[in-house]
């Protein structure tokens, strides 16, 4: 498991610039205007930073733009660097800023002077996201995490808005880990250990083996996993920071640790990145500490639903009928369409338990889902106009991508079943709407519902404004922002 990198505020001192090692950050806004860091280091290096703010570089710079002065004289720090920043940026501006300064650190120490520069916080957010690589399974040393200080004039009132900030870093980091884990380490019954430890920050933690799977029914997500040697695990982790009489928000997540498809195998070029098929879970695991963490005042339940897709002697077959926890038969035409068949017992199940105010379920359920909307953006289904809404407005807060996408009975047609109540399928067109309709057939007419497909955004070939290569962490940001802005 990788670790946040330490983050921590301190008075501000123009003189402790001069011996800092690794990195120093001065900001200064696009008038050219210099604040007593940057005089300060100016007068440092010999008139360097004027030379600068001077240039047409300079001029040419874009907010959150980073320009940097490698080994400046007259200090023992590695490069100056200087943030072009507003002097009240927007917060995604100024976390943004600090991502890009935590890019060039690389893992260096890095000294921000920030003064009295506004969204100093946000600016630490920005460097803890981005300052993540994932080498827990490379055998050479990598190199130290270094640790990050922030000099501003009133760094206790910093550090405390800072706080619950940092908390959803670290689930941002867990969520990481988790879906750039490989399938080989993490299994299900790994994962389910993970979860488990999370009892120590006060998570009720319960883990549902299959006997008690098989006991309340959840046939569909038993389906898909009896082709493995992996046991199938559903683990609930109730979260009771709000009122005892609340009823707790349902966030449901799909755990496939990996999926080749089943008995509808699929290609094997890239069948190696279905290891982030557990993503939907993962968010839901980080989203669960990132509340624990920062002690939210609200209940929240998260359920994830554990399996791992494999062909076998013992595998389900396309063609063959499966009972839900509902009661509804599905049709398995396509054993690849597993998602959907795991979420909806683990959904059904968080309605007859726990009663939800409302219930969002997450999964990298569709390959269509990135046709429509790239990497850019998860796909947003609801049934519930003002609980989706709250959600695109916490989303767009957190500066996660998320585009409403359209649901209704017309599409209903394409999952009906000549055997069963309904295929898991209704072919190429429209094959992310179609698995929203087939998992609303599993949502009770009262209960609002937004079903998020994240398959296009959980894990990108290319880095992100916050983060490398690989594992983003969507979702957990934006969740965190719906409870508190909803149910605190």
């Amino acid at each position: 498991m990788s670790s946040l990198v330490p983050i921590r505020f301190q008075a501000f001192d123009v003189e402790a610039m001069a011996q800092a090692e690794g990195r120093v950050a001065i900001v200064i806004p696009a008038d050219r205007k210099m604040s007593p860091a940057a005089r300060r280091a100016n007068r440092l290096t010999k008139g360097a930073v004027a030379r600068l703010v001077e240039s047409d570089a300079f001029g040419k710079a874009k907010t959150g733009d980073v320009i940097s002065l490698a080994w400046p004289v007259g200090m023992a720090a590695e490069a100056l660097d200087v943030l072009v920043l507003p002097r009240r940026p927007e917060a995604d501006e100024a976390r943004k800023a600090g991502a890009v300064l935590a890019k060039l650190a690389a893992g260096r120490e890095i000294l921000v002077m920030a003064g009295n520069q506004a969204r100093a916080e946000d600016l630490a957010m920005g460097i803890a996201l981005r300052s993540y690589d994932f080498d827990a399974h490379k055998t050479k040393d990598s190199d130290a995490a270094g640790s990050v200080t922030i000099s501003c004039n009133k760094p206790e009132e910093a550090e405390a808005q800072f706080a619950p900030m940092y908390a959803v870093a670290d689930g941002v980091r867990m969520t990481r880990d988790l879906t750039n884990e490989p399938a080989n380490v993490l299994t299900t019954s790994e994962f389910a250990a993970r979860l488990d430890e999370m009892k120590s920050l006060g998570l009720e933690v319960e883990v549902l083996d299959e006997d008690k799977l098989a006991e309340l029914g959840m046939r569909t997500l038993l389906c898909v996993g009896q082709g493995s040697d992996s046991p199938s695990k559903v683990v609930v982790m109730q979260w009771n920071g709000g009122d005892q009489d609340d009823a707790p928000l349902a966030l449901v997540g799909k755990g496939v640790v990996f999926d080749t498809g089943g008995i509808s195998l699929k290609p094997a070029g890239g069948m190696e990145d279905m290891t982030m098929d557990m993503g939907g879970a993962g968010v839901v695991a980080g989203t669960m500490r990132a509340l624990a963490k920062r002690k939210a005042k609200a209940n929240v339940v998260g359920l994830v639903g554990l399996v791992e897709n494999m062909p076998s002697g013992n595998a389900t077959r396309p063609g063959d009928v499966v009972k839900s926890m509902k009661g509804d038969t599905v049709e398995i035409i396509n054993t690849d369409a597993e998602g959907r068949l795991v979420l909806c017992d683990v959904m059904w199940y968080a309605q007859e338990r726990f009663a939800p105010v409302g219930m969002i379920d997450l999964a990298t359920l569709t390959g269509a889902i990135i046709i429509g909307l790239g990497h850019e953006n998860a796909g947003v289904f609801s049934n519930n106009d003002t609980f989706c809404d709250a959600f695109l407005r916490s989303a767009k807060a957190e500066d996660e991508g998320a585009w409403r996408m359209p649901l209704g009975t017309a599409y209903d047609k394409l999952l009906k079943s000549r055997i069963a109540d309904m295929k898991n399928v209704g072919g190429r067109p429209a094959g992310s709407i179609t698995a929203a309709q087939f998992l609303q057939r599993f949502v009770k007419e009262e209960t609002p519902w937004i079903h998020l497909d994240i398959a296009g955004v959980a894990s990108v070939a290319s880095e992100t404004s916050y983060a490398p290569k690989g594992a983003t962490g969507w979702g957990v940001r934006a969740l965190s922002r719906f409870v508190q802005d909803n149910f605190e």
